[in-house]
């Protein structure tokens, strides 16, 4: 009987010391993505800053250069041409009637 339960406790032990392995790698793991979404954080607001700078200096270019906004807020659509068609006209006939002219 005490070898089956020496045979028990071990198994817990085992168990337990997998248990905390199989944790510590979670924790690990979690760190790692942790890290690696400030990383990316990181880097997103180091290209808005960049995004920004390079608008910043495009205005000045513009205004330098008296040149319009290349897209501000208020689109205008330029109105599409259409070409007048020709206008057909309904000749009536009669029912059933044949024009051979």
């Amino acid at each position: 009987m005490s070898k089956k339960i020496e045979k028990m406790k071990v198994k817990k032990q085992q168990a337990k010391a997998s248990h905390v392995e199989c944790h510590q790698k979670f924790q690990a793991r979690i760190q790692e993505v942790k890290d690696s979404m400030q990383a990316q954080h990181l880097i997103i607001e180091a290209l808005i800053e960049e995004k920004d700078s390079l608008l910043q200096t495009i205005r000045g270019l513009q205004e330098a250069n008296d040149a319009p906004a290349p897209f501000d807020d208020e689109w205008e659509e330029e109105p599409e041409e259409h070409p007048e068609e020709e206008e057909i006209e309904d000749i009536p006939l009669g029912e059933g009637e044949i024009d051979d002219e």
